[in-house]
């Protein structure tokens, strides 16, 4: 398993009083670090949602025109992608 190297960063001390508050002492780095984890995960998906932005030309599609025609697509994806599990499975 690959070593994790730690670093202190500096907070303001208004910060950490009120974050021990809710997270206590003993559970203030597991807190920082899992909540800058899923605030970069939340970045990387903004960022990626942004770069494909108007990648989807409506005309191209027109079976999903409303959200009706997109659930009955996406409901038609699904029965024919559990026949191919079943076929494959004999199930």
């Amino acid at each position: 398993m690959m070593e994790t190297k730690l670093t202190p960063i500096r907070f303001p001390t208004d910060l950490l009083t009120e974050l021990d508050k809710y997270v206590g002492d003993g559970n203030r780095s597991k807190f920082i670090i899992d909540a800058t984890r899923k605030e970069l995960h939340r970045l990387k998906q903004r960022k990626v949602i942004r770069n494909v932005a108007g990648i989807f030309n409506e005309k191209d599609y027109p079976e999903l025109k409303t959200s009706e025609d997109a659930s009955n697509w996406v409901r038609k994806m699904r029965e024919e992608s559990e026949a191919r599990r079943r076929d494959l499975f004999g199930e």
